[in-house]
């Protein structure tokens, strides 16, 4: 274990707290007051708007909804960032864009700079250490055997466990030849056509032969894990690859939604595009379900914190149509966007007898918490030198204990680069980077981010741009390339 030389305490006085409400209220036990289970889930590319309990009117989401009504509802949540690899990044070590290592997806052969190094405390290490059983199933991203060599492997950042993917562009093809269980390759019984184009060392492409379709083995594996874990304080970090695109398939074919079946939406007049987008969200709704279901039947939910979220905003890369779902809901723009479409996500928290029920928080919190937040949870301590906040206050039912962000912030080095700053309700975006000219938002009164305040309150903007050089500090891996996209 390779714990920051110093580490900063968990907030001991409200951990005592929730745990005595646990153990003295009524109709809890000696074994309620034990450290909590927590399960965090995270969908690949899903919008603010697509679940139901978020405003999606076209596409079923019932077990979140439900999920949601048993616990809480967080509308001002955000991603580490607006693309996969640096929002994980984010998640995992507690240190905002402008402190975490990776900080983009790399491109050509060499993953080095996509792969965590030994330095790098994630939060499985955390929990790992304070003697939680930890596993991660499904797509990882951090960290690979290919070229640039076996850095950053899920078993050497706190896992015990892990089965998926290791490259991203190998999750992207949901009937694989095969997936990672540890460090061996584990065959399946699909055959797939490789597309001429190699990224970070993998060439993605498409199925020919479908048998095994890696979600659900995924999925089954989670369930595996906590069956076998439910006696134990565990962590499970369970990846989702939906929804998001096999875009090898959509150059091949121009339908990048794979899922066995197209379910209730088989007979909708939509594109096939469309229906397999519905599809793949109602299917990661059902396997929610499912999960939720076994912590009951193994009669641990009440000692488990179950959490769902999103890596990004929503992708418009698989074929079918963002008009006809409106994944970004009320919100401005999509992945690969800094507006509010490309990094606010759903955040639904679970846990029963603990979690008020029912209940919506706006209070503005990231990816980076999740590390103090399960700190808290856990009763230990996290690295010293994070960009975390615990949420547990939040989560327990005492909102006037939450510590608020003095401020939010992220880079994007695509497309010319962009930052972006949220301090309480005003929002600011500059790009090209670090030289453009600088947007202001309301978002309390323009969520949607329609009006452009800069003009207006030009000391706001000074004072955001200052925190944006303050957050920022340069990596040698990382320089802006591209140019901006048109307006």
């Amino acid at each position: 274990m390779r714990l920051a030389s110093v580490l900063r305490p968990s907030f001991a006085v409200l951990t005592s707290l929730f745990l005595l409400g646990l153990a003295t209220s009524p109709s809890s036990s000696s074994a309620d007051a034990k450290r909590p289970n927590i399960v965090f889930i995270l969908a690949d590319d899903l919008g603010y708007g697509d679940l139901g309990c978020y405003g999606q009117e076209l596409i079923q989401t019932p077990r979140l909804d439900q999920m949601a009504a048993e616990g809480m509802r967080f509308t001002d949540f955000y991603a580490g960032n607006t693309v996969c690899a640096p929002s994980r990044s984010v998640l995992m070590t507690g240190m905002h864009m402008g402190h975490t290592h990776v900080r983009g997806n790399a491109g050509g052969s060499d993953m080095s700079k996509q792969s965590l190094r030994d330095e790098d405390v994630t939060v499985a290490e955390v929990l790992q250490s304070a003697g939680y059983s930890t596993a991660l199933c499904g797509k990882w991203g951090l960290g690979d055997e290919a070229l640039g060599g076996r850095q950053g492997l899920p078993r050497k950042q706190g896992f015990d466990h892990f089965y998926g993917y290791l490259n991203q562009v190998h999750a992207h093809n949901y009937y694989p030849e095969f997936l990672w269980r540890n460090e061996s390759k584990v065959a399946l019984r699909n055959e797939v056509q490789r597309r001429d184009r190699s990224y970070g060392g993998f060439t993605g492409g498409r199925a020919t032969k479908r048998v095994d379709y890696s979600h659900d083995l995924i999925a089954n594996e989670a369930m595996g894990f906590i069956r076998e874990k439910a006696q134990e304080p565990f962590f499970l970090y369970l990846s989702l690859t939906i929804p998001h695109a096999n875009n090898e398939a959509t150059g091949m074919t121009g339908n990048g939604q794979e899922v066995p079946d197209l379910g209730i939406y088989a007979d909708r007049d939509w594109s096939d595009q469309d229906k397999g987008q519905a599809a793949m969200i109602t299917r990661m709704d059902s396997d929610v379900g499912r999960i939720l279901d076994l912590l009951q039947e193994l009669q641990i939910d009440e000692q488990t914190v179950v959490m769902f979220s999103s890596d990004n905003g929503p992708h418009n890369e698989g074929g079918h149509d963002p008009k006809r779902f409106g994944p970004s809901g009320p919100l401005r723009g999509m992945k690969r966007a800094l507006t509010e479409g490309g990094i606010r996500v759903p955040l639904i928290v679970r846990w029963p007898g603990t979690t008020p029920p029912g209940t919506v928080s706006d209070h503005v919190g990231y990816f980076g918490d999740l590390m103090a937040t399960t700190a808290e949870l856990a009763g230990t301590d996290f690295p010293e030198d994070t960009d975390s906040i615990s949420f547990a206050p939040t989560i327990v039912g005492q909102p006037e204990a939450q510590q608020p962000h003095e401020y939010l912030y992220w880079e994007f080095y695509e497309q010319g680069g962009r930052q972006a700053v949220r301090r309480g309700n005003w929002k600011a975006i500059r790009q090209p980077w670090m030289t453009g000219p600088t947007q202001l938002f309301d978002l309390k009164a323009d969520i949607g981010e329609s009006t452009n305040l800069a003009s207006d309150h030009p000391e706001i903007v000074k004072q955001l741009e200052t925190l944006m050089d303050e957050a920022h500090v340069p990596h040698p891996n990382w320089q802006v390339s591209g140019k901006a996209p048109k307006r």
